[in-house]
Order: C-alpha cells, then structure tokens, then sequence
C-alpha cells in the first residue's frame, strides 16, 4: 500500500463513525477538517450543546417569538418541562392511536362506506413530513389507505388529485393541518374539497379531521361543524419539525405505519446528539463539516443524493428544514449576517445522467451528503448479470460517484443506514433536526421563527388586495377600456403597473372572470376591460 493509499485509509479511519443503537454510520471524512479547524470551534460547539441543554430544558430558544422549542419531548415525554405538557404529549399519541384503529376496523366510516383514501390538506412542514413518509414506507398493496396531499393553492393541481380520487370522495378522510387556520394555501384546500363534497351530495364535515391550534380559526370551524375529531399542534413545536406530533404521526397511523418505531428511532438518535462531544455526536459531526466546507457562512450548497427511491424527498425535506431555519438576514444580536445554505438533491443513481457532470467537472460551489442504505429489498434478489444484481450496481454507481467527486476535490459526507424503516426514518428526521439547530447555534441564528415567510405571506395579501380594487374600479367603470398605465395611475400609481400587469394577462386567461383585453400581441398597449 502507497503511502498515499495509507493516508486515506487512515483519514476513512478516523472519519467514519458508528452509532449502532441508530443503525447509523456517519462518514465525514471526504470533508477537509483538520486539527486546528476543530480546534477554533472548541469553544463555540460547548456553548452550542449548553444551548440544546437549555433547549430541551424549556428555554425560551425562539427568543423573537417568546415560545419554548419542544419537538424533543415528542419522543420522550418525561423531558418535558412540566406535567401538562407531558400529559398532554401522551393523550395526544394515545388518541392517535386509537383513532385510526377505529378507522382500520371501520369504527369510523364515510358516507359510502370504509374510508379507502387519505388526503392530506397543508403546506410546509405540514405535508413535507406526512409525504416523506407516505413515499418512504408506503407500499401500494398493504397500506391502509392511499394517500393523496393537496400542498399548493394551485387549483389545478388541486383538480387532478381530485379526478383521481372520483366516486370514491365519500371513502376519502380528508386531514386538514394548519397551526393558525388562516394559512391561505390550505385553507383554499380545504374550500375546494368541501366544494367536491358537496358537488357530490355529501357533508364535507362528516369526512374531515382537523390538526391546528387551540380556538384557531380552523378549530373553531371544525368544533362548530362537528368534524370527526381534531388533534393539536402546540406553538412550541414549528411545522418544519412536526414529523413527530400529530402532524406526522396521524397520516402516518391511517396509512398503517409503525409510529411508535418511527418515535423510537427519533429518541434513540436525540439520546445520541445530547452527548456534548463532537465525535460521540453524530448531529455535531454534521454541524462540524457544514461549518468547516462552508466557512460558516453557507458559501457551498448542500446537495443530497440518497442512494434509494423511498428517499426521494429526503432533499425537499430538508431543504425546508434547513434552508428556513438557517436562511437568516439577522444574528441573535440584530447584526445583518445573510446566512444559509442552499439544499437541494433528487436520487442515486438518477443523478447520474443529471446534474452530477456539473458537481464533478463544473463550478465547485456545493457539498454533498450521500445516503446509503444496506438493505437491497426485503425479498430475493434476481441476477441481472453474472452473479450481479440490481443493488450491487446501485452500490456500484454510489461508490464510484463518491470516488469520481473526491479525485476532483469534491467534498461529500455519507450516512449510512441499515434499511429504510419507521425506526431509521425517525432516525434521520432527528438527525437533520439537532443538526440544524447546533449549526444554528455555531453561527448565532434563530433556528425556530421565519421572518422571511411571514412577509412573502403579507405581500400575497397585498396583491390580493390589489386585484380587489382593480375589480372594482372595472365594474365602475364597465365596458370602458384601460392599459395597464391607465389603471396604475388610478389605483395607487405606476409602482403598482408591474403587477397589474400579470394580475391582467392571468384574469383574461381564465374567461370567467370577466376580463377582456384587446391587442394580444401588444403587451404594454394592450387595453383591459370589464364586460358588460
């Protein structure tokens, strides 16, 4: 063996950890950290672990909106800071337990029968978890419903889930999510379903579970209407880490999953990242290398690259979960920072003929985390070449994608699990969750609120309200025709021409709206009109 050879086995060496109580193995070698790297945030990770301490402990850690941070207790409710939040943690399981039993044995039934189907109402985290874990776990001919997700205000997405579903509405459960019930996306959801319900002659409210906050807008609708039942979601748990709080735990029951091993995998990694070392801490090791291979100020885009179909949405999960809780403008201290990192990923071994020419040849402005999975099937292989199977060349691309990155200088990490199971899916979601908050912790971020969503929220109303006004300013003037200029300058002047001029070309696209236009291949002297 060179000496070359020596050096890199022994850095592999020194890189690769195991974690067996998480049927986990974290390599961080294929990151460039040396001694004196570790050595400068020696000070920063003890600060950082006495901050998750106080966390856990029922700290104020969402400092700008005066709330604990608690999905810790989820999965071990004895962390809890006092009896009434541990006591309800576990009526909350409880009663998710026992509702969809009554579900599976047909306790609990539609207007046509067992309920076959389940749609999932949210946005965010609300249906980013559920749908992880539909596609990790899911199987087609077992599952004890089918799952659908309405996750956008786009109605024609909404349409074609609904087209799918059919005659079959009056055996659908239709779970709605949203902390506050005013989340316009899915609040628009749950308009358009109960228009189908109702279409087909059936009580919306006879099929519908509500997840939300205590005397929200939603929880008043659903005790009013007299839902099938609703669960909380407590504010001391945010969306992007609700997998493990009725947000996720009841689509993931319905569907027939083991929540308790999905709860169990969560606790097992959470008593694993509490240790405050950096080696002995899987979530710390991730924090270290995100730190080191971005210089603390999220200069390379983090790429995930999970080697199996059932984690195909690891990357459009975490890229909520990271990206919303470290994509900060301010530091703890008020202090313009504009930190981040950008997260994205689909599959191994898709990528292969997609964007990994770029990660190896193209500009080097990214990292990658690989997720390999031991397990090839649950059942016999078959041979696909001499004494070769599927997997073995599933293993084979990974491999050989890591080594085609590292001979170009590309950085990577690799987690490996045993199986993609309840148990391991609830590993990496708490994994990625302690990970992000030490790493908030190391560049001084709030990892808990969401300023940046909130004003995107507030200038969507903004424009609703401006289409408003655009209506009525039509229909008191009806029939007389206007450029998108003329109707700036009377509604609040030409700052608002911009949008007048998308909110026109979309109204016209859609007739029933009312609106004409004139000139189509003029855009700017194009002139719009209500019709008579």
């Amino acid at each position: 063996m060179s000496p070359t050879d020596t050096d890199s086995w022994r850095r592999f060496q020194r890189g690769y950890k195991v974690f067996p109580s998480a049927q986990l193995a974290v390599d961080i070698s294929g990151i460039n950290i040396t001694d004196d790297k570790r050595l400068e945030l020696e000070a920063s990770f003890e600060a950082a672990f006495r901050s998750m301490a106080e966390l856990e402990a029922g700290g104020i850690a969402n400092p700008d909106e005066k709330r604990m941070v608690g999905h810790y207790w989820l999965r071990n409710p004895t962390l809890a800071p006092n009896a009434s939040v541990r006591d309800e943690i576990v009526e909350t399981l409880r009663r998710v337990h026992a509702f969809a039993a009554d579900v599976h044995t047909h306790k609990i039934q539609g207007a046509s029968g067992r309920f076959q189907n389940l749609l999932v109402i949210g946005i965010g985290g609300s249906a980013l978890g559920p749908q992880l874990a539909a596609h990790a776990l899911g199987h087609s001919g077992s599952d004890k419903l089918k799952p659908y997700f309405f996750d956008n205000t786009d109605p024609d997405g909404m349409e074609r889930i609904l087209g799918t579903i059919g005659a079959q509405v009056g055996q659908t459960l239709v779970v709605v999510i949203s902390k506050s019930g005013s989340t316009k996306e899915t609040y628009n959801g749950m308009v358009e379903v109960r228009s189908a319900y109702e279409a087909s002659g059936l009580r919306f409210p006879e099929h519908a579970v509500a997840i939300t906050g205590k005397d929200s807008k939603l929880d008043r609708v659903a005790v009013s209407e007299r839902w099938i039942e609703r669960f909380p979601m407590w504010d001391w748990v945010g969306g992007r880490t609700s997998e493990t709080s009725a947000v996720g735990l009841l689509p993931a029951a319905l569907q027939g999953f083991d929540i308790d091993s999905i709860l169990r995998g969560a606790a097992a990694i959470d008593e694993l990242t509490r240790r405050p070392s950096v080696d002995e801490n899987p979530a710390a090791l991730l924090a270290l290398a995100w730190h080191i291979v971005g210089s603390g100020r999220g200069a390379k885009d983090m790429v995930i690259l999970p080697y199996k179909d059932r984690l195909e949405l690891m990357s459009r999960y975490l890229q909520q979960l990271v990206m919303e809780s470290v994509g900060k403008e301010l530091d703890l201290q008020g202090r313009v920072v504009n930190q981040g990192i950008a997260v994205y990923g689909n599959k191994g071994s898709t990528d292969q003929h997609a964007y990994i020419q770029q990660l190896r040849d193209g500009l080097h402005n990214f990292f990658v985390t690989f997720i390999e999975v031991l397990q090839d099937r649950s059942g016999t292989s078959v041979w696909v070449a001499d004494e070769t199977t599927s997997g073995d060349y599933l293993q084979g691309f990974f491999l050989g994608t890591r080594t085609a990155l590292r001979e170009k200088g590309r950085e990577s990490i690799t987690l490996t699990i045993d199986e993609v199971s309840p148990f391991t899916l609830g590993v990496l979601i708490g994994l990625f969750e302690r990970a992000v908050g030490l790493y908030a912790s190391l560049i001084g971020v709030n990892a808990y609120h969401q300023p940046g969503v909130e004003a995107g929220k507030a200038a969507a109303e903004s424009v609703i309200d401006l289409q408003h006004r655009l209506f009525q300013f039509l229909r008191a003037h009806r029939g007389a025709r206007f450029t998108v200029e003329e109707l700036a300058q009377n509604l609040g002047g030409l700052r608002h021409a911009e949008i007048l001029f998308k909110l026109c070309r979309r109204l016209v696209r859609n007739p029933s709206r009312g609106i004409r236009s004139d000139h189509p291949l003029e855009p700017f002297a194009t002139r719009y009109w209500l019709e008579n």
